[in-house]
């Protein structure tokens, strides 16, 4: 196999204008035009308007390159796309290959007969997405979430560049994956698929070869075409995770790991990948080659029937995982800012607030091959969703072939990762569909059927046998039964937020597996202060409401607001005060289902990431700072985690002009052990006034078994000052301390917060942070909001607190805490 990348020498220009501009491939159209000065930052204030016109063109890329002998003297020369977004005719020296559709597929078409040794022009027109949905729904409409244009789905293209309700409508063009020839004689590898049979001290390893002849379409397949594949021969080479070759072998039938290391999920063991290398031969000269790491486990999902109904849970190497994580979207709307080093370094920092899964939303694309490799690496199990969300689709014959292409190019893309822990069909159709929602013919309902209950599951027991597959999320298995059942399969819960009920609603449900759940807030006031000038600084102005897309949801945040803290008197707050009230509703919920293990056994919060500045449920917001969320998740996702379930206002009648009752304080505190280990810790609590001062207090020695959860005995607190009093609980490992909190008994706004007097001091990549009272939700934060620190957001008793700076410099810190909101 020879290959010739094609990334050099492009140009591109809009239709019907002359101008040609150095362009860049892989690349897009609104990134070519932003390098060349050509369109104003799509991000900033509304300039999102103008760059949606853009779109209402047609684009030309052209390059020119030469095609050495080496190429050329192939037997077969392949032009290969592994992606195009979206619609688009390609031309060699003036002959046109083909027309596309689908951002999702790779695309190739045969070249020999029309390469030249030099010169060769190859054009590709890119036509308006926005012009081709509005036609197409103009024609007959079909419908889909009305946050996005009308029409997407008559697309295959990311469905949230034409909007979401974080998103904005931002449909960009380009070649915006890899292009290049592929020039081979006699064959080439069309897959390798790797199963693994795992016994007691080996892992036997079975490799399925399949094989594209040069000149046709067929695929064959070695122990099963052999007659075609005469002459042809392979060899496989296991390279362990230190680097030593510990196997080669010609065609084996099993290829066999003696002592292997298992890869785990971050949190239950280590990520050790052996390097699985095949290759293609005849007569001992090698055709072409397949290389991927693999880890060694056992991944599936666990459901089994039970005294609540159905449990559904991860299950790696016989151990039932409880699922810590976060919705993943397309971590830019300009998809060719997207690099390695971003996605490792966004999953990274899920890692580092102890996620063990990730769950790839349906409404955007395929992610990218360094995005596996870094949850193989850093042990993040994926849900991967096929790229549907939202909305119905018209399932023609054209259609159907074009998706059945697109799955067959990703599942064997993506199939040999070990952190690949299911295929899930689409995002919130089965439910909706049940439901009427977007439905406007029959067919439509029928079709969602023969997509996801047939299409996929034939396709995947072709390719990938052995990965679970769910035919939607959230989803109690199909058939429309009950989608959203509680005690069965996968829930979306909004009641929280969408349908704007209070935090403590959590408690009330005891869901089998979460896989979406939100709350709202602001981006921090550096961040706000890329896509805004000071007189846009106000949550309710034209340009913040822009960028805010879930309709009046600012608004939603301030209501949610009124329930919790005092009214904050000035903007910066507003949006400290906004995260806080983000992290506390999601604390809430995380940490009863936590309490609840074996029951739930799965927390996927929407959302990690945002794909531009903007109001939204992420943890991390898109110039990458952590909000006060992703500073909880660190603690509410931590291996061990002592929690606590108050009494208190919150949890009876919130109303301070109902008629007078007896408040019923208490604190039952649960210790949450998701490792591998039996832990024994000492749990203590006290109950303090508001200066932090000893009320009375308790101690207990605790043995708490691996993964479980650990129920202390109810204390009760109904000699505390409703108002004035609170509890801080801490959890230790000998001296070593792993978790701990506070809970007071009524809404923050109308505790008396003494003024903690909070100072901070910096010795060398350590602060000192030190309180005369109780401080609750502390924040630290440095001039340029760039410092990333071991916590942040905490509550403190008064006294010391020494915390690590993990990345930035001290310059110009601030401090402040909820007795700041005011």
């Amino acid at each position: 196999m020879r290959i010739q990348m094609l990334h050099d020498n492009w140009q591109m220009c809009i239709n019907n204008t002359e101008e040609f501009l150095p362009a860049a491939v892989p690349g897009s159209v609104y990134q070519d035009l932003l390098d060349n000065g050509r369109m104003e930052d799509p991000y900033y204030r509304d300039n999102e308007l103008k760059a949606l016109k853009i779109m209402d063109n047609d684009f030309t890329y052209v390059t020119y390159f030469d095609a050495p002998e080496e190429i050329r003297e192939r037997e077969e020369v392949l032009l290969h796309f592994d992606g195009i977004d979206t619609i688009a005719d390609i031309s060699l020296n003036g002959t046109l290959l083909g027309s596309v559709r689908n951002m999702h597929r790779i695309w190739e078409f045969p070249v020999k007969s029309l390469l030249r040794d030099c010169g060769n022009e190859l054009k590709v027109v890119l036509y308006s997405p926005t012009r081709f949905i509005r036609e197409a729904y103009g024609e007959r409409p079909m419908e889909g979430s009305s946050d996005a244009m009308q029409g997407f789905p008559y697309l295959r293209k990311a469905h949230c560049m034409f909007g979401w309700d974080w998103g904005p409508r931002l449909p960009d063009a380009g070649i915006w994956r890899p292009v290049k020839l592929l020039a081979f004689d006699h064959a080439r590898l069309d897959g390798v698929y790797i199963t693994q049979k795992h016994e007691p001290g080996r892992v036997a390893l079975q490799l399925r070869v399949d094989v594209q002849k040069a000149g046709r379409k067929n695929i064959c397949r070695f122990g099963r075409d052999e007659e075609e594949l005469e002459g042809l021969s392979w060899r496989v080479k296991v390279t362990d995770p230190d680097g030593r070759v510990i196997l080669t072998e010609a065609c084996p039938e099993e290829a066999v790991i003696e002592n292997p290391r298992l890869w785990w999920p971050n949190g239950y063991g280590e990520q050790p990948l052996y390097l699985v290398e095949a290759e293609l031969l005849k007569d001992g000269n090698v055709l072409d080659s397949w290389s991927g790491r693999i880890g060694l486990r056992t991944m599936s999902v666990h459901r089994e029937k039970d005294e609540y109904g159905e449990q559904f849970a991860h299950e790696v190497n016989g151990v039932r995982i409880f699922a810590m994580g976060a919705d993943y979207i397309p971590e830019d709307n300009i998809l060719s800012r997207v690099t390695p080093e971003r996605t490792y370094s966004l999953l990274k920092q899920a890692k580092d607030a102890n996620f063990n899964c990730i769950r790839v939303w349906g409404g955007g694309n395929y992610p990218y091959d360094s995005f596996w490799d870094a949850c193989d690496e850093l042990g993040l199990v994926v849900w991967e969703d096929f790229m549907f969300a939202c909305a119905v689709y018209d399932l023609t014959e054209e259609f159907e072939e074009t998706i059945t292409a697109e799955f067959i190019d990703n599942i064997k893309r993506i199939r040999h990762h070990a952190s690949l822990g299911l295929w899930c069909g689409n995002n919130e159709m089965e439910m909706f569909v049940a439901q009427g929602n977007w439905v406007s013919r029959p067919k439509e309902k029928s079709d969602y059927v023969k997509m996801y209950e047939y299409i996929i599951p034939k396709v995947l027991k072709e390719y990938d046998p052995n990965t679970f597959y769910w035919p939607a999320s959230p989803s109690s298995g199909g058939a429309f039964d009950d989608p959203n059942d509680e005690n069965r399969g996968d829930v979306h819960y909004w009641d929280v937020w969408h349908g704007n009920k209070p935090i403590t609603e959590y408690r009330k449900f005891y869901f089998r597996y979460v896989s979406e759940f939100g709350f709202q807030s602001f981006p921090s006031l550096k961040t706000v202060e890329t896509f805004t000038e000071p007189e846009d600084r106000n949550i309710f102005s034209y340009v913040m409401e822009k960028h805010q897309r879930n309709k009046t949801a600012n608004g939603k945040i301030m209501n949610y607001m009124e329930q919790t803290f005092l009214y904050p008197n000035d903007f910066d707050t507003t949006l400290y005060a906004s995260q806080l009230l983000q992290a506390e509703a999601i604390r809430y919920g995380v940490e009863h289902f936590r309490r609840n293990r074996g029951r739930c056994m799965g927390t996927v919060i929407w959302q990690l990431n945002d794909c531009w500045p903007v109001a939204s449920w992420s943890s991390i917001d898109y110039c990458g700072r952590w909000k006060a969320l992703h500073y909880y998740a660190k603690r509410f996702f931590a291996p061990v985690m002592l929690s606590c379930a108050e009494e208190g206002i919150l949890t009876q009648d919130t109303n301070p002009n109902a008629e007078p009752y007896e408040v019923k304080k208490s604190i039952h505190l649960c210790v949450a052990n998701e490792t591998m280990q039996e832990q024994q810790l000492r749990v203590e609590w006290s109950l303090r006034n508001n200066r932090s001062e000893i009320l009375r207090s308790g101690s207990e020695e605790v043995t708490v078994s691996p993964l479980s959860s650990l129920w202390l005995e109810k204390t009760d607190c109904m000699d505390a000052d409703t108002y004035g009093d609170y509890v801080s609980y801490t959890c230790f490992r000998g001296e070593e301390l792993v978790s701990g909190g506070t809970v007071i008994f009524c809404a923050p706004k109308h505790y008396r917060f003494a003024d903690p007097g909070l100072t901070v001091t910096v010795s060398g990549d350590e602060l000192t942070v030190r309180a005369q009272a109780y401080a609750r939700g502390v924040e630290i934060i440095n001039e340029a909001d760039d410092m990333l620190l071991e916590d942040n957001y905490f509550d403190m008793d008064a006294g010391e607190r020494k915390v690590k700076i993990l990345k930035g410099s001290p310059d110009g810190l601030k401090i402040r805490s909820v007795y700041n909101i005011r």
